[in-house]
């Protein structure tokens, strides 16, 4: 079977659904004989920052000199991006190995697991076979039913929770922080970046000492470097330039910290490794002229976080914004904090995408649609906004989008 064919077999399984259990990944992992026990585990949940304090462990772990696998999602360009083995993607021939195997237990076992139990499976297997000392587990939605959730962690991590996946997870902070922190299960320390007190009630609940590394690093300091758009950091008599830009960089770079902090690794390495982290979409430097940033900003929390950082160097009239937003978000909400930072937005489609729409349908939805433009094609939609002659593009909104405009971008350069 070639890559492509079975890439979208493997995609298939997102017809069963979402549903949130351990009953089939218990099953797959029971039949490949538990691989998730073979590793040492850091677990991370949370609404936002998962990706980026997940890169940053897995870079300074590296730089320590581990063997380290992390498992992500969603990708950005290619499925192979979601299981990384010392930050190189697992290739093409080895996805072939380990679906084949995976497909050979489910129609043993006469289960219907979904797309993420499949995937998950693959990577506890991958990981074991290539005798990692560390995963970086990100679960894929919640904590105490995810698919992640079998294995015994060494650290946990739950990075914040705001409104989000209501209809799985509950419909308030509290509920949605409880099913996050279903991951604690017997993890003596559990590591957290939010000072929300429905939050910190849930987790407080679970046999665990918490470690707030908003308290603990109270003193810390940060400064946004606009120049090379990287976050400098100071914590105590250690300062530290941290690749990644933003204000929420500096929690989850502390929410980092601690972890590896918490593992034995010195000042030193983290200051050398912090360096070199690269994560795809977030405060994203594209290219300098025009100056153009990509962020992942899709959820009210998301994109509140990158107006805080935009307004501190840059006028609403300076701005122009290209983004499309998928229907199960608040859309309203969201493009009303766009507006607080650029005159000009251009809604563009992911209408070929299940839960995407089109920039029409988005507009309609606003009250006030001056300034705002229509322009589905994504590549089309840059050419306009590159003719405002604005001193920053911002493209944000859904990875999709950005995964859309990388890819077609590269096939233009091409």
């Amino acid at each position: 079977m070639n890559i492509d064919a079975l890439l979208n077999e493997l995609y298939s399984y997102s017809m069963h659904g979402i549903k949130l259990g351990l009953e089939n990944i218990k099953t797959l992992c029971n039949e490949l004989g538990n691989p998730q026990d073979n590793y040492k585990v850091i677990h991370i949940a949370g609404t936002n920052g998962k990706g980026s304090t997940s890169t940053t462990i897995e870079t300074i772990l590296l730089e320590a000199g581990y063997k380290v696998g992390k498992y992500t999602s969603p990708h950005i360009l290619k499925f192979n991006e979601r299981i990384r083995v010392n930050g190189r993607d697992i290739s093409d021939e080895e996805i072939v190995k380990y679906y084949e195997k995976i497909k050979n237990i489910i129609a043993k076992a006469e289960i219907k697991p979904t797309f993420f139990e499949v995937t998950t499976a693959m990577m506890f297997q991958f990981f074991s076979d290539q005798k990692v000392d560390y995963v970086i587990l990100e679960t894929g939605m919640g904590g105490r039913f995810d698919a992640t959730n079998i294995c015994k962690s060494e650290v946990c991590v739950i990075t914040n929770v705001s409104l989000d996946h209501t209809e799985y997870l509950g419909d308030s902070i509290y509920k949605i922080a409880k099913e996050k922190a279903g991951i604690i299960r017997d993890c003596p320390k559990v590591i957290v970046a939010d000072n929300n007190s429905d939050f910190l009630k849930a987790i407080s609940e679970e046999k665990a000492t918490i470690i707030n590394v908003l308290e603990k690093y109270r003193d810390a300091k940060f400064k946004l470097n606009f120049d090379n758009f990287t976050t400098n950091i100071e914590i105590g008599k250690s300062k530290f330039d941290f690749s990644l830009f933003g204000d929420y960089q500096f929690k989850n770079f502390l929410t980092a910290y601690e972890v590896l902090k918490e593992l034995g690794i010195d000042d030193a390495t983290i200051s050398s490794g912090c360096k070199k982290v690269v994560w795809q979409c977030r405060c994203e430097l594209y290219c300098k002229s025009p100056l153009t940033l990509l962020d992942g900003a899709h959820n009210v929390d998301g994109m509140r976080e990158l107006c805080k950082i935009i307004s501190k160097n840059f006028k609403p009239e300076d701005v122009v914004i290209i983004t499309s937003i998928l229907k199960d978000k608040d859309v309203t909400h969201m493009v009303e904090l766009m507006k607080t930072i650029s005159k000009h937005i251009i809604f563009t489609s992911l209408a070929d995408n299940p839960r995407g729409t089109t920039g029409e349908v988005i507009i309609e939805q606003l009250s006030d649609k001056s300034g705002c433009f229509v322009e589905n094609d994504i590549t089309k939609a840059y050419s306009m906004a590159k003719e405002l002659n604005k001193k920053l593009i911002i493209l944000c909104g859904s990875f999709y989008t950005l995964s859309r405009f990388k890819e077609e971008m590269n096939e233009k350069k091409k």
